[in-house]
This record gives C-alpha cells, structure tokens and sequence, in this order.
C-alpha cells in the first residue's frame, strides 16, 4: 500500500489506484484530455504522479546479450492507493462521469473518492 500520496491533498474528488501497476505517460495523457473534455475545461485538475522511471525495450529480431536495450517510453510506477487525479470546482455528478472516463484510459482498477470534509459540509 501507499504510505505517501495516499489522501486528497488538493481537490474534492479523486481517483485512488486499487492495484501496483505501471501507467505510461500516454495513457497519463490520455486519461488527462478525457477529464477536461468531460469539464468542458471548468474547474482544475491535478495529476498526481509523474512518469519519471525510463523502460527499455530492445529492437525486434536481435540476439540475447549485447547489453541493455534503449529508453522507449516513460512511466509512473503506481502502488494501491495512489491517488492519480485530483478535481475540484465542479459538482459531484459531473467529477464522477469525468473521473470514470479518465479511469477507462488507464491499466489499473480504480475507485473514485472524495473529501471527507466536503460530505460534512453538505
């Protein structure tokens, strides 16, 4: 489990990973572009990880040894309980639609929350 990045430290709702799991930076990306899509750009959005951890990949059809092969792409490594989106400034029906299309675009099993200070208020 998460021990850091594991509350909503910024917005009202989030999206909380459920399993480890790697997220690359287009699928980041992806999941990005579906939440302000689906906020038709109201409110703000934080992503809370960054992909900082290069994989390596070799080329088709070459033999076993000859060293490492190149950086391909980048990813954030993600433990369960990691928050990955943050979102304030909209109402709670539309964070959920947003939030679950984001989710679609990612590898991982995740589950939507919210600020606990937020529910006490309403």
């Amino acid at each position: 489990m998460a021990t850091r990045g594991h509350t909503l430290a910024f917005g009202d709702y989030g999206v909380k990973s459920m399993e480890q799991g790697f997220i690359t930076s287009r699928q980041l990306e992806a999941a990005r572009i579906a939440v302000t899509r689906a906020m038709k750009r109201e409110g703000q959005v934080w992503i809370r990880i960054f992909p900082d951890k290069p994989m390596t990949r070799k080329p088709a059809e070459v033999r076993m040894g000859k060293g490492k092969g190149s950086p391909e792409f980048w990813v954030a490594p993600v433990k369960p309980g990691t928050i990955l989106f943050e979102l304030k400034g909209v109402s709670a029906e539309l964070a959920k639609e947003a939030l679950s299309l984001a989710a679609q675009k990612l590898p991982l099993t995740t589950r939507f929350i919210t600020n606990r200070t937020l529910a006490v208020q309403n």
